[in-house]
Parts: C-alpha cells; sequence; structure tokens
C-alpha cells in the first residue's frame, strides 16, 4: 500500500468511528484538517454548511443529491440539538407531515425555538431551515418521532393554520383519521379557551365522517360555557372514513387515490375492452417481452441487449459460467423472464374473469421471488431474503419523497389492493397500481419492474395493449413519478403512460 492510500485508509477508518456512532450530522472539530480535506477530495464526506457535514459515496456524480435526501431529517435533527440546545420542534404543519409519515424533504424546514434567530440557515441542494425565535409549547404537548422534534398529533392539529387546512387536505385528513376520540384535543382546547379552532376541528371530523368526534368536540366545550359555531375548513368532502379506520398511512393512501383518480380519468382515454381472443391477447404479450425485457431492465441500469435476452430465454444461457462480464447481467434479464411468464399467467386468469386486484394480491410475491430466482440459485441471495416486504429504510436514487417505514408498509399495502379490487376503472388501477407501489417501495430491490408489471396487468385487465416505458425516455418517466410523490401531482405521469400506449 502507498503513501497516499495508507493516509486514506487512516481517514475512513475515523470516519468510520463516527459512522458506528450512529451519527449522521458531522462537526469540523471531529475529524483533523487533514482528515477532512482528504475525505473531500476523495467523496467521501460532503460539507453541508460551515462547519458541519454527512458521509457521501464517492460514486456519486457532481449534482447528484441522493446522499443529502437520505441525510436529511437525521442530519437536521443532530444540527438543530446541537445548535439550539435541543430546545426546538417543527411547525404544526410538518408536524403532522410527520406523524402521517409524510418524509418528504422540504425546501424549508420551519422551526420553533426560543433560541432561534429568526432566519434560515441555507442547505444543499436549495433547501434551508428557518428557526423562528418562539417559546416552545409545554414538554406534554410535544413528542419526538424518529430523534426529528414534533408538537404532537392533538397539539399540531390545533396549532395548524386554516390555510394548511386548505392547500394540504391530504396530509390534514389523514392526521384527523388516525385520532380515535376527542379527549386528548378537548384538554387542551379548553384549557385554552380555543373556539374558532374548535369549530374548524368538528367541520373537519365531520367532512372526513367523523360525527361522534365533531359531536364530542362541540358538547364539550359548551359544557365549558364556551360558544363554537362548526365550519368545514376543506374545499371538498372527497373521502369518508369509517369508524376503525385510524392507520393514518393507510388513510392518506384512500384521500391519494380519490384525488388523483379524477385526474387519471380526465387525462387518459377510456377506451378500449377486450376486442380480441384471450389467445389473441397472450400471443401480442410474447412478441413484446424481448422489446420490454430490453427497456425495463435498462431503466434500472442493468446493461442487457436483445441478444442477451434472447440467450437466457431460450434456456441455452449457463448459470453456472460466471466468466463472463455479462453474469449480473444475465441473471437480471433470466429473472425478468421467469417472472414475465407469472405475470402473463395472471393476465390470463384476469381476462378469464379474475378481479386484477385480487389476483395481484395472490401473486405479487410469486412475481418478486421469480425476478431474483436465479440470484438464489447462484448463491448471491438466500430466498429468506426475499421473503415477505423490507425490514429497514430504502432511498430512491436522488428523490426528495422518502418511502414509507417498515411498519407503514404493513398498513399500506393491503390498502392498496382494497383499492384496487375496487376501483371501476382499467386506467386509474394501471396508472395509480403502479405509482401506489413504488410510491410505498415494499421491497428492497425491484419496485420499478414489479411496479410496470403491475401497471400491465391492471392495463389488461381493461384490454389496453401492454404499455413498454422507454429507456430513452426514463428522465422523463422518474420526473412523473417524482412530481407525483413530491407535489400530489399525478397528471404529468399520467400523460406521460398516455404517450406510450
Amino acid at each position: 500500500m502507498n503513501g497516499v492510500s495508507t493516509k486514506l485508509a487512516d481517514s475512513l477508518r475515523a470516519l468510520k468511528a463516527i459512522q458506528d456512532s450512529d451519527q449522521v450530522a458531522i462537526k469540523t472539530e471531529q475529524l483533523s484538517r487533514d482528515d477532512r480535506e482528504r475525505l473531500s477530495k476523495h467523496g467521501f464526506i460532503k460539507q453541508v454548511l460551515r462547519g458541519w457535514y454527512i458521509s457521501s459515496d464517492p460514486s456519486e456524480r457532481e449534482g447528484d443529491s441522493t446522499s443529502w435526501y437520505t441525510s436529511f431529517w437525521r442530519f437536521c435533527s443532530e444540527y438543530l440539538d446541537s445548535r439550539l440546545d435541543e430546545q426546538w420542534c417543527l411547525s404544526p404543519e410538518q408536524s403532522l407531515s410527520i406523524h402521517v409519515g409524510d418524509r418528504t424533504v422540504p425546501v424549508q424546514l420551519l422551526v420553533r425555538s426560543p433560541n432561534g434567530r429568526n432566519k434560515p440557515t441555507n442547505l444543499l441542494f436549495d433547501t434551508s431551515v428557518f428557526d423562528i425565535k418562539q417559546t416552545l409549547p409545554v414538554p406534554e404537548h410535544m413528542t419526538s418521532i424518529d430523534g426529528v422534534r414534533v408538537l404532537t398529533l392533538s397539539a399540531a392539529l390545533i396549532n395548524c393554520s386554516k390555510k394548511a387546512f386548505e392547500q394540504h387536505p391530504v396530509n390534514v385528513k389523514a392526521a384527523l383519521s388516525s385520532i380515535s376520540d376527542a379527549s386528548d384535543l378537548l384538554a387542551i382546547l379548553i384549557a385554552e379557551g380555543r373556539t374558532t379552532i374548535a369549530g374548524r376541528l368538528a367541520g373537519a371530523f365531520r367532512n372526513i365522517g367523523r360525527d361522534s368526534i365533531a359531536d364530542a368536540i362541540l358538547n364539550g366545550m359548551a359544557a365549558a360555557d364556551y360558544k363554537v359555531k362548526e365550519q368545514d375548513p376543506f374545499q371538498a368532502k372527497d373521502i369518508v372514513f369509517a369508524r376503525r379506520d385510524l392507520s393514518p398511512y393507510a388513510n392518506r393512501m384512500k384521500i391519494m387515490w380519490a384525488q388523483m383518480r379524477e385526474q387519471v380519468i380526465a387525462n387518459y382515454p377510456g377506451q378500449p375492452s377486450l376486442t380480441t381472443s384471450v389467445e389473441s391477447y397472450l400471443a401480442s404479450v410474447d412478441e413484446v417481452f424481448v422489446t420490454d425485457a430490453y427497456h425495463s431492465l435498462s431503466i434500472e441500469g442493468y446493461k442487457v441487449s436483445p441478444e442477451l435476452i434472447e440467450l437466457v430465454s431460450s434456456g441455452n444461457w449457463d448459470p453456472d459460467d460466471t466468466t463472463t462480464k455479462a453474469h449480473t447481467n444475465a441473471m437480471a434479464a433470466k429473472g425478468y423472464w421467469n417472472a414475465f411468464q407469472k405475470v402473463k399467467a395472471s393476465i390470463e386468469q384476469v381476462l378469464n374473469g379474475k378481479n386484477s386486484g385480487e389476483e395481484l394480491e395472490r401473486i405479487h410475491g410469486a412475481w418478486y421471488l421469480a425476478l431474483f430466482e436465479p440470484s438464489v440459485a447462484a448463491g448471491l441471495l438466500t430466498a429468506t431474503d426475499l421473503a415477505g416486504y423490507r425490514t429497514g429504510p430504502v432511498y430512491i436514487k436522488g428523490s426528495k419523497h422518502v418511502p414509507p417505514s417498515r411498519d407503514a408498509i404493513r398498513d399500506m399495502m393491503p390498502t392498496l389492493f382494497d383499492l384496487l379490487i375496487e376501483e371501476e376503472s382499467p386506467a386509474v388501477r394501471a396508472i395509480l397500481g403502479h405509482f401506489m407501489f413504488v410510491y410505498i417501495h415494499p421491497y428492497f430491490d425491484g419496485n420499478g419492474r414489479m411496479g410496470r408489471f403491475i401497471m400491465n396487468l391492471m392495463f389488461a385487465s381493461g384490454g389496453h395493449p401492454w404499455h413498454v416505458v422507454p429507456v430513452e425516455r426514463r428522465e422523463e418517466y422518474m420526473q412523473a413519478l417524482e412530481v407525483a410523490s413530491v407535489s400530489g401531482d399525478i397528471v404529468p405521469f399520467t400523460e406521460f403512460i398516455e404517450s406510450i400506449r
């Protein structure tokens, strides 16, 4: 090992010691000047602002935001704990986002603190923290979720502005839906005499079908001699929740679906139901395999060719031949072939009358196992690695969208199947089925391929042909998914899918 390599190895050991302490925000004084300069030069750390760094991937290209977006929440929490002496919490609106599992990286993080400076602190990629100088609520009105200091759910709902109900109805309704009774809300409303807020919350609960909570708020305030005028703060009544629908993650999905489906219907032509025989449709699916596999695998970064795909699908590829550089790509192609055959079998079931949502719920795990079966056979993965949904966090390269936690997935996936089973429009099933699946990101790998399989199963249920997403339009495709995930606007994605049919 030469001198340069030895010094870099020493610097990496110093960085690893920090990482082993489960720390994300790295202070200048934790590394020597030589270590900082060496690690920065080789791409192992990235400066966020003066005196503060994060670990980064040296393979990232200039302008790649992935390491920052994956570090954002932990970095901000640790940085704010240090600078504000742990005396801070998020704004009511952003507290609600955390409560309902929306970890989208905001352009500006709004923080309240008695030590606030009333000005923004600029961070990487046009993000910032703005800490407002303000007395904190009493300790019982604050909590911590994964290290992020937030208002409790009840305190956040009470302190949200009226504008938040109008501009962010998805998160606010999801938060309201997770309230089981009015007790915690009334304790604050009565103690602080918040009559206007009580009327707003009563109207909001009634909007989502929680009449008992709305009545409890009105009756509780009246018993305390407060006069309350009920007012609905929302601009639309798009969904009603049953009393036992308490998961904010699942309910947020239901609200998104209800709002987005109207946009899909308005932007994707209805046509056609099946205009050919089942046999002819399945033959057309066979014909598109090589093209679809090439584009779908290329979108995921695999280096495949139509010839390689033909080779592995013919059965003439030797999976034990690891001498070729194409081995990993060949395993991906073989896995795609295996999964494609199962998707085709599911299409046949659906064309013969089976509900597409029920078929997906039954078989999607087998699709996923088939995608990675060659890797299991080669000993690169074990079958237990692929059993069930992911058990930890996952991040999407360059995306501000942070997929939900492992616990949220357990609520969201059954809800997705219910929505698909109940949905009448094949186009809505296809477009929102694809989007919602990759939004949830239930697996560590393979989510994009699975999402495109789901889309085409759902399109088949309405007689629509197989849709191939061309690798040449990958950036447009990914950006449309990003807009839907971050801004809740499904129109660009719908228009994109319509353009490739």
